[in-house]
């Protein structure tokens, strides 16, 4: 871990943390009619890795098993993810996004990149794409309480 760097850029992460989510859910429900808690776990399968499992949903969100999974049912309720049983074990369950699904996640997707755009529409645009790109590589990162998930955990032709 580096200790060199004083530039209060932890402050500044945390402080736009909570400005934003406090902020982004009123916003993006109202503009794409979805449910705050069904986008977050869109989202999580998203990250996760199509299709994916329960327990690496709950590490995406932050979350223990049943937390998620309660957050998952809600969704499930709505129509917007399905779940399906492995056909080589029984045990597991794999989750994806319905057509209906993947048009709320499009559209929260599409708010957020309007938003990020209007935060920065009086930037110079190399300062924009640069900021862009480290926002992604930070979002990338994987953090340091996860290890990154198995490939070996997807079904074959999952990424």
């Amino acid at each position: 871990m580096r200790t060199d760097i004083d530039s209060g850029g932890g402050p500044a992460l945390f402080r736009l943390v909570r400005f934003w989510s406090r902020r982004w859910a009123a916003g993006i429900t109202h503009d794409e009619g979805g449910d705050v808690t069904h986008i977050l776990v869109l989202e999580a399968i998203s990250a996760a890795g199509r299709p994916a499992q329960i327990g690496a949903v709950a590490v995406e969100l932050g979350l223990d098993r049943s937390n998620a999974s309660r957050m998952l049912a809600a969704t499930v309720a709505a129509g917007l993810v399905t779940r399906t049983v492995s056909p080589q074990d029984a045990r597991r369950t794999w989750l994806d996004l319905t057509p209906a699904g993947e048009d709320l996640l499009a559209g929260a997707r599409a708010w957020q990149e309007q938003t990020f755009a209007r935060l920065v529409a009086d930037w110079p645009a190399a300062d924009a794409r640069r900021f862009a790109a480290y926002l992604v590589r930070l979002a990338s990162s994987p953090s340091p309480s996860s290890p990154p998930a198995s490939s070996s955990d997807r079904p074959s032709g999952a990424s």
